[in-house]
């Protein structure tokens, strides 16, 4: 995930995030149909669903569904090639200076917030986990417990072993 503010282009692995699919997702905002807070998940893919959230934070999600079936994806934790961690989603958007001006924007180099491949070319060999094979936790989205049993224990967030944090 990249950042690109002034001159500087800020680089980080995305460790985390949660994923919320269509209307009939409790947990999703588009469980109530398409409103204006929620069109851009309706939308097409590849574009940042931003939203403002108890009065004090934003979360950035990168739409991930095909246009006409809201589904999104939380971005949740980062960490960036000197080892520096941002878990939490207001933590990572505070970090990027992330607001509501991104939200229905595309993921690209010419928005200055982007999602890249990563390769040994764009960043330092630590970063690349040392060759190992990453292992990815599926665990319960965190906070959801409003959705009910069924949707709050989906196994929908996502996050690789070695950054696990407890719920």
């Amino acid at each position: 995930m990249c950042r690109k503010i002034g001159r500087k282009i800020m680089r980080y692995k995305i460790v985390e995030t949660e994923a919320y699919e269509g209307v009939n997702d409790k947990a999703s905002h588009a469980s109530r149909g398409e409103t204006a807070r929620n069109k851009v998940m309706f939308g097409p893919s590849g574009r940042w669903y931003v939203y403002f959230t108890y009065g004090m934070h934003y979360m950035l999600n990168i739409v991930c569904g095909r246009k006409g079936y809201p589904a999104a994806v939380l971005i949740r934790g980062i960490i960036g090639e000197e080892g520096e961690k941002i878990i939490g989603p207001a933590r990572l958007t505070k970090k990027f200076n992330v607001d509501k001006s991104f939200n229905g924007k595309k993921a690209s180099r010419e928005t200055r917030l982007w999602i890249e491949a990563h390769t040994s070319k764009t960043h330092d060999r630590r970063f690349l986990m040392y060759g190992k094979k990453l292992k990815i936790m599926k665990t319960p989205r965190i906070g959801v417990d409003y959705s009910g049993p069924i949707w709050s224990n989906k196994l929908y967030r996502f996050v690789l072993k070695e950054f696990e944090t407890k719920k």
